[in-house]
């Protein structure tokens, strides 16, 4: 997969090289995406936005059509960046060495853009190309979104209800949250499965994980769950969805709310551990 980002602070994913983007990836350089990256498998390129600018100044922004507050990033020197970035991600020719990444998908980070999820996650890790546009101020101009649309899938999407000076740790959220999915990039394919609103067979598809253990077995005067050392390998699983009914009902309520629409979603056990925990999930009787 390439990864383009586009930026006015390429320094926040790392170091400053001689061409103006950025050399280490900072947060996207650790642990294992950046053990995949080091070996090839995602291709990031960072991109200093003000390169395209074309004043003295470098300037990217102006005051807003229309009045009001802040600053709006001007469209030409989006869209010169945005040109240059999918054009070296082609070869130059037809007989040039190597096949082109593939049709580019832009994302731009935006608190009024659709929720970013699971879901969409996995959506992108499909892609052979994703394009992040790290807008400041106000935002991008309009018509770099509709200019985009007509070349490219584009998504504008929102990482939570509340707003960031900027678009980059917006991209450091999603990219990780989609590279952790690419084939090879965990050590345990499991965990792809396992995951909180994981879309696979897993059995805690569509709740969130309870409290998970590992040596001492007793710390500080608490000990680990006796049921976690029997070697019931049912009863373990067991246990595990149930402390995961428990805390997705008091955490996320919704989520057992869609669950229990679900043809499957929750069986008798299921439904008797929340009634239980006082979250009654049958017909209209539901709690919270």
């Amino acid at each position: 997969m390439r990864v383009d980002i586009v930026t006015i602070f390429p320094d926040y994913f790392g170091p400053r090289q001689a061409d103006g983007g950025a050399g280490g990836f900072g947060p996207l350089g650790v642990s294992l995406i950046g053990k995949a990256a080091a070996r090839g498998d995602i291709d990031f390129q960072v991109h200093d936005l003000r390169l395209w600018a074309t004043d003295v100044h470098h300037t990217v922004d102006d005051t807003p059509f229309g009045g009001g507050p802040g600053m709006v990033m001007k469209p030409d020197v989006w869209g010169a960046a945005l040109d240059a970035v999918l054009a070296a991600a082609e070869p130059a020719s037809p007989g040039q060495p190597g096949a082109p990444v593939g049709p580019a998908r832009l994302v731009v980070p935006t608190p009024s853009g659709m929720p970013f999820t699971q879901d969409l996650a996995a959506a992108y890790a499909a892609e052979r190309h994703l394009v992040f546009a790290c807008g400041r101020y106000e935002g991008i101009d309009g018509r770099v979104v509709a200019d985009a649309r007509s070349r490219m899938t584009v998504d504008e999407v929102s990482i939570g209800d509340y707003v960031l000076a900027g678009g980059e740790a917006a991209v450091v959220v999603i990219v990780e949250a989609v590279c952790r999915l690419l084939p090879g990039v965990l050590g345990n394919e499991r965990s792809v499965s396992d995951d909180s609103f994981g879309g696979g067979s897993g059995a805690m598809r569509g709740l969130l994980e309870g409290p998970v253990y590992t040596r001492p077995r007793s710390w500080r005067g608490l000990e680990v769950p006796a049921v976690l050392l029997s070697g019931d390998h049912a009863a373990i699983a067991r246990y595990q969805r149930d402390e995961a009914l428990r805390h997705t009902a008091v955490t996320r309520p919704d989520l057992v709310r869609r669950l229990a629409v679900v043809p499957g979603g929750l069986d008798a056990k299921d439904r008797r551990v929340l009634f239980e925990a006082g979250f009654p999930v049958d017909g209209e009787n539901m709690a919270h």
